[in-house]
């Protein structure tokens, strides 16, 4: 019995959304991680982007659990003496609420080159509309 191995042409995709109203953005992150490598289907093979794509509606309202809202930071480094800056998690959510859920699925990835393919089959919108209905997404199990 030889072992499966997906070809990248042979994979077929769907489209997922899911809506993150209250839910904690780790639990979120990990399921959203999941789908968009493949390892949701029998097919999956860790060198081969065989994922699907995955729609988060309502990024704004991600739950976050304790007191993270104010004691979790993100950093951006310029590259230049002084050049740390630091926000807080409300601030953020506030000023750019889809780059809190982006980073932290980005986090649960791969550190490869697959890693930069898997992130762009994440779409994000902190409200409940989005342009995808064309897609005809299925809701995330």
């Amino acid at each position: 019995m030889q072992t499966y191995s997906a070809k990248p042409g042979e994979i077929a995709r769907d489209w997922y959304v899911v809506d993150a109203a209250g839910i904690p953005l780790g639990r979120l992150a990990t399921r959203i991680a999941t789908v968009l490598r493949g390892k949701h289907k029998p097919q999956f093979t860790p060198h081969v982007d065989a994922g699907d794509f995955v729609i988060v509606i309502n990024a704004g309202q991600v739950e976050l659990t304790g007191t993270k809202l104010d004691a979790k930071k993100y950093y951006a480094y310029s590259g230049y003496p002084g050049g740390l800056k630091s926000i807080t998690a409300r601030e953020l959510r506030t000023k750019d609420p889809e780059r809190m859920l982006r980073d932290a699925v980005k986090g649960m990835l791969p550190k490869n080159r697959l890693a930069s393919q898997l992130i762009t089959k994440l779409k994000v919108y902190a409200g409940a509309d989005h342009p995808h209905a064309a897609q005809k997404p299925a809701q995330l199990p």
